[in-house]
């Protein structure tokens, strides 16, 4: 537990980061189903209109700090060989 007034106000500050990067993390993921639900239907154009918005916020999360910048261009080429394989 948290004593010095520092050491509760870096506490604070923990609780808030912590959501305020998980609801970031949490819309990543959700435009990367959405690429990947569009890919299993087969529907070629919905997964790149879905993909140039998941590009966006893979960018984003990794500019601030939330992903590692080789893992966001990982997935970002799987999906996109993905997309072109259709």
């Amino acid at each position: 537990m948290a004593n010095s007034a520092g050491s509760k106000k870096r506490a604070r500050q923990a609780t808030k980061r912590n959501k305020h990067n998980s609801q970031i993390r949490a819309k990543v993921r959700t435009f990367i189903k959405k690429v990947s639900y569009a890919l299993e239907a087969g529907n070629k154009e919905e997964a790149q209109g879905g993909y140039v918005e998941m590009q966006k916020m893979i960018d984003q999360s990794v500019s601030k700090g939330l992903m590692h910048k080789n893992q966001a261009a990982r997935k970002k080429a799987r999906i996109n060989a993905q997309i072109k394989a259709l």
